[in-house]
């Protein structure tokens, strides 16, 4: 028999949550990403308003729920001691917020920038320890944080070429609260520069892989389509997928006026609802 198809979560805004709340809830409630906290205005201000309205959307919704963190100019593998710390602190605001919310991940984005540090290219011998050394330094006061609140940290793939650096250090902290996150739009521009396919990038991570956003692009830009409209193989993706023991988040990180657009293609195909 062949097996039900996965369920598609999306990524929103709380102020969007009535929007699209008889879709949410379907199939027993799909998973949700809140975007509001890589605002500095909500991390920064008064979030009980804010916090309200999602409780308030979300009356009776049962399924899995988190928060995509801070990032702009947020680089855990900073040599700079100082800005670890201003990053950790971001992140326990951020965390704060999310368990005031009821989350249960955190998504964050990769150190391991395309080029990196001009003197490191992310491999055993040339700075990768060194690199998770920094990377453990900026987490060190927010692992225990999110581990104590029952938030996983899932690390995004940004410009990461290889998935090995990433897989490596998700490893390195050994702890259930730290998975791999893969943008398989990201995974496909960084596919134009020699990196591979986004299927590939689900059969390296293995069990690690927690958390996937699901958008398409024509290799050229992050352009956040919706599947189908760019140049990722999606029945590979899908049957790698398929082949995982675990369910990892599904989201839909497209423009918000896409989602149904979006879900429904997938649908057609055959290959997730």
């Amino acid at each position: 028999m062949k097996p039900p198809l996965p369920v598609l979560g999306l990524a929103l805004p709380i102020e969007r949550l009535p929007e699209f709340r008889s879709w949410f809830l379907e199939h027993g409630g799909r998973d949700l990403e809140l975007q509001d906290a890589v605002r500095p205005e909500v991390l920064d201000g008064d979030w009980q308003p804010l916090v309200a309205l999602a409780r308030q959307a979300l009356e009776g919704y049962t399924g899995r729920m988190g928060i995509h963190g801070p990032y702009d100019g947020l680089w855990m593998a900073s040599f700079d001691p100082f800005v670890r710390r201003m990053i950790a602190e971001r992140y326990r605001r951020a965390l704060e917020f999310a368990a005031d919310l009821g989350a249960s991940h955190m998504v964050i984005h990769s150190p391991f920038l395309f080029f990196g540090h001009p003197q490191m290219a992310h491999a055993p011998g040339n700075g990768l320890e060194r690199e998770i050394e920094w990377v453990h330094d900026t987490l060190r006061t927010v692992l225990p944080l999110a581990r104590n609140l029952g938030l996983v940290l899932v690390i995004e793939n940004i410009r990461d070429t290889n998935p090995q650096p990433l897989r490596t250090l998700v490893q390195s902290f050994g702890s259930e609260h730290v998975r791999m996150s893969l943008d398989v739009g990201h995974a496909h521009l960084m596919q134009q520069l020699g990196g591979p396919a986004p299927d590939q990038w689900v059969k390296e991570a293995g069990p690690l892989l927690a958390h996937l956003h699901l958008q398409d692009n024509d290799g050229l830009l992050d352009r956040h389509w919706s599947p189908g409209q760019g140049g990722i193989n999606w029945r590979a993706l899908f049957a790698a997928l398929e082949a995982l023991q675990s369910r990892p988040r599904l989201i839909l990180e497209v423009r918000h006026e896409q989602l149904p657009v979006a879900a429904q293609w997938l649908l057609a195909q055959g290959l997730a609802c």
